[in-house]
């Protein structure tokens, strides 16, 4: 991971931006992935703050962008504070992605395989065979696709079904790998 270190009106010392350098580095353990890391120090120049040093960190990669800011006596004990705030998004961040893809994977369906040069009849062929193990039934409102994606993300859904007030259709929002939403509507 690519870690930059910087100060806004204030010199960062070889000593913290090394360290910077080796704690945020190590965090990639958490996720694969992270491409770059941006750590930012500054200090508060309001005299009846106690905790004048701040550390503002954001990492990206794969989509995600993560974000900490913490303050503290003086850059180490700082930069500490973040490494740990971070670990906890991180472990976080690990966890939904990992639901995500267990989420994704469908169990493999009894089918048979029987060769072309035996089928007489297409209809003759086994079909797999679902189970529903739950139904719900919800009444529901009109709704723009703006309040729907924010209905999606209340709910902590990766995705989120309405009838668009726009064209008055089945329409579903979904989260995409990429971290963006979209759409998908059904036309009778």
């Amino acid at each position: 991971m690519e870690v930059s270190v910087s100060g806004r009106h204030t010199t960062v010392s070889e000593s913290l931006k090394r360290q910077a350098e080796e704690k945020i580095g190590r965090l990639d353990r958490y996720l694969k992935g992270m491409e770059r890391a941006d750590v930012h120090f500054w200090e508060e120049n309001n005299p009846r703050i106690g905790n004048k040093e701040i550390c503002e960190v954001t990492m990206e990669g794969h989509g995600h962008h993560i974000r900490c800011k913490v303050s503290a006596p003086d850059g180490f004990t700082a930069i500490d504070l973040a490494v740990d705030k971070l670990e906890r998004q991180l472990r976080k961040l690990k966890t939904k992605v990992q639901k995500k893809k267990r989420a994704r994977v469908r169990p493999e369906l009894p089918t048979e395989l029987v060769p072309d040069s035996l089928i007489k009849n297409p209809d003759d062929l086994p079909e797999p065979v679902y189970s529903i193990v739950k139904a719900k039934r919800f009444k529901y409102k009109p709704m723009d696709r703006g309040e729907a994606a924010l209905q999606m993300d209340l709910l902590n859904h990766d995705f989120y079904l309405f009838i668009d007030s726009e064209t008055e259709l089945a329409s579903v929002v979904y989260q995409r790998d990429d971290g963006d939403v979209g759409l998908i509507s059904l036309e009778p």
